[in-house]
C-alpha cells in the first residue's frame, strides 16, 4: 500500500513526539538529584561527590550544619524537609535522629554485604536506620618526658590517682566523649562507668575546652600530660608540613588504649535515609556508593579515617605511621542508646 503524504506527515508527528518523551526523560535523569544534610565539613569530601555524579548522573545538593543542627532542622521542617540522605559524625547522634523519628530503615543486600553488624544501626527485620561508613579510633596522647605509655595504656587508667591535675579533654558531653563513655558503660556497666567518670573528672588540669587538637597542643605545650583525641586529629599533624606541628608531633606519644584487653573505642561518621525523602533510590545509591572500595579509600585517604568496609587497602602514610590496633567490638548501636544515661552520670560526678 503507497503512503499518502497525510501518513508521512502522521508519522513525523508521531516521531516528532517520540523524540520529545525521549528528551524530556533523558533530561530527566540527568536532573536526579540527592538532597544530602551533611555533619562532614572536610573538603577531601568533594571528589566523592564529584565521583557520584560522575558515575551516575545524579547531582548532589548539600545543606552542612553540626549534627545538632541538623537534628533540629529535620525536625523543623518535618514532612515537608527535602532532605534524602544525613551523614553525622557520631554513633549517638545517629541514634537519637532514629529515635525520634527522622530516619526510615534503609534496604540495602549490597551495604548488608559490606558494612559490619557492630557498625550497623539496630535491625528489626526492615533494615537498619543508619550505618556507619567510615571509622575513628580514640586514643590517648601523652607528653613522653613526664609519663609512658604504660601509665596510659587503658582508659581505665585515666581515673587513676597518678594522673591527678595531668589530664586535658573536651567536654565530657560533647558527642565524641559521650560516645566513648558509652562504650565504657557497655563493657563495665552502670556504677563503675560512674565511679570511673568522677575519677576522669578528678584528673583534669583545668576545665574542659577546645576540641581535640587543642587537647593535643596543650599537651605539647606542658599545660597536661595526656589527653584523649579521634585519630585523624592526630593524622591530621603528622601530614602537616607546617615547622611548628611537626615539632609537636615530636614532643608527645600516641597510646591505642585496651590493647590487652576489650580493644580501643571506635566512632563512625554514619548515614540514613531521611524519613521525608523524596529520592529514596537516588538515596540509597548514595550511600551504596559510599561503602565502595573507591569512596572508603577516599574517606581513608582523605580525611584520615579509616574504612567502614573490611579488607579496604589505604594508602594514608599517617595511618600507617599510627600502624594497626585492636577494635573494639561493643556494637555502635548500644554506644549510641547509652548517651543518655551516661549524660546523668556526668551531670551527677559534675563532669561539664
Amino acid at each position: 500500500m503507497q503512503a499518502t503524504p497525510q501518513t508521512f506527515a502522521n508519522r513525523l508527528v508521531a516521531l516528532g513526539a517520540t523524540l520529545l518523551l525521549a528528551a524530556a526523560s533523558h533530561a530527566t535523569a540527568q536532573e536526579r538529584v540527592v538532597n544530602l544534610y551533611s555533619a562532614r565539613h572536610y573538603q577531601t569530601d568533594e571528589a566523592l561527590y564529584a565521583n557520584f555524579t560522575r558515575a551516575t548522573g545524579i547531582r548532589i545538593n548539600r545543606v552542612e550544619a553540626d549534627d545538632a543542627g541538623i537534628l533540629a532542622r529535620l525536625k523543623a521542617e518535618g514532612s515537608a524537609s527535602p532532605a534524602d540522605v544525613i551523614l553525622l559524625v557520631d554513633a549517638a547522634r545517629l541514634w537519637r535522629g532514629e529515635q525520634d523519628g527522622l530516619f526510615q530503615p534503609l534496604k540495602s543486600d549490597l551495604i548488608s554485604k559490606r558494612i559490619p553488624p557492630a557498625l550497623r544501626g539496630a535491625d528489626a527485620g526492615q533494615g537498619p536506620q543508619w550505618v556507619g561508613v567510615s571509622t575513628r579510633a580514640r586514643v590517648v596522647v601523652y607528653d613522653k618526658t613526664v609519663l609512658k605509655a604504660a601509665d596510659v595504656d587503658s582508659y581505665e587508667k585515666l581515673a587513676s590517682p597518678a594522673l591527678k591535675g595531668k589530664l586535658c579533654i573536651r567536654s565530657g558531653s560533647h558527642p565524641y566523649n559521650l560516645s566513648l563513655f558509652g562504650s565504657v558503660l557497655e563493657r563495665r556497666g552502670s556504677a563503675q562507668t560512674e565511679a570511673w567518670l568522677k575519677g576522669v573528672a578528678g584528673n583534669l588540669a583545668r576545665a574542659p575546652k577546645g576540641g581535640d587538637t587543642d587537647q593535643i597542643r596543650a599537651v605539647a605545650a606542658g599545660e597536661c600530660a595526656v589527653a584523649v583525641t579521634n585519630t585523624y586529629y592526630f593524622a591530621r599533624l603528622l601530614r602537616s608540613t607546617a615547622a611548628a606541628d611537626r615539632d609537636l608531633v615530636a614532643k608527645v606519644g600516641v597510646v591505642f588504649p585496651d590493647q590487652a584487653g576489650a580493644g580501643t573505642h571506635v566512632n563512625i561518621s554514619g548515614a540514613a535515609v531521611a524519613r521525608s525523602a523524596k529520592n529514596r533510590d537516588a538515596a540509597v545509591a548514595f550511600i551504596e556508593y559510599l561503602t565502595s572500595d573507591d569512596a572508603q579509600r577516599l574517606l581513608a585517604d582523605g580525611n584520615n579515617e579509616y574504612p567502614a568496609v573490611p579488607g579496604v587497602r589505604t594508602d594514608n602514610p599517617a595511618l600507617a605511621a599510627l600502624g594497626a590496633f585492636k577494635a573494639e567490638t561493643v556494637p555502635i548501636a548500644k554506644v549510641g542508646a547509652a548517651a543518655a544515661q551516661v549524660q546523668q552520670m556526668l551531670d551527677r560526678v559534675g563532669f561539664k
